[in-house]
């Protein structure tokens, strides 16, 4: 999933959360999360906007 997350931020750029879920084919914000927090543990997010609505972007 992280992948498929990865990917859908690299083709679209900044997205949040209920449109990277869309886009990603994610099944539940649960596996969408688990996928983000990866890519965080990774390094490769950045994350902008605000605590209600954040906004997701690749370093």
């Amino acid at each position: 999933m992280a992948g498929l997350v990865w990917q859908a931020l690299n083709e679209n750029g900044s997205m949040s959360g209920k449109d990277l879920k869309k886009a990603a084919k994610a099944k539940s914000e649960k596996e969408l999360y688990l996928a983000l927090g990866w890519l965080l543990r990774e390094d490769k997010l950045v994350i902008e906007g605000t605590e209600k609505e954040p906004v997701f972007s690749l370093k």
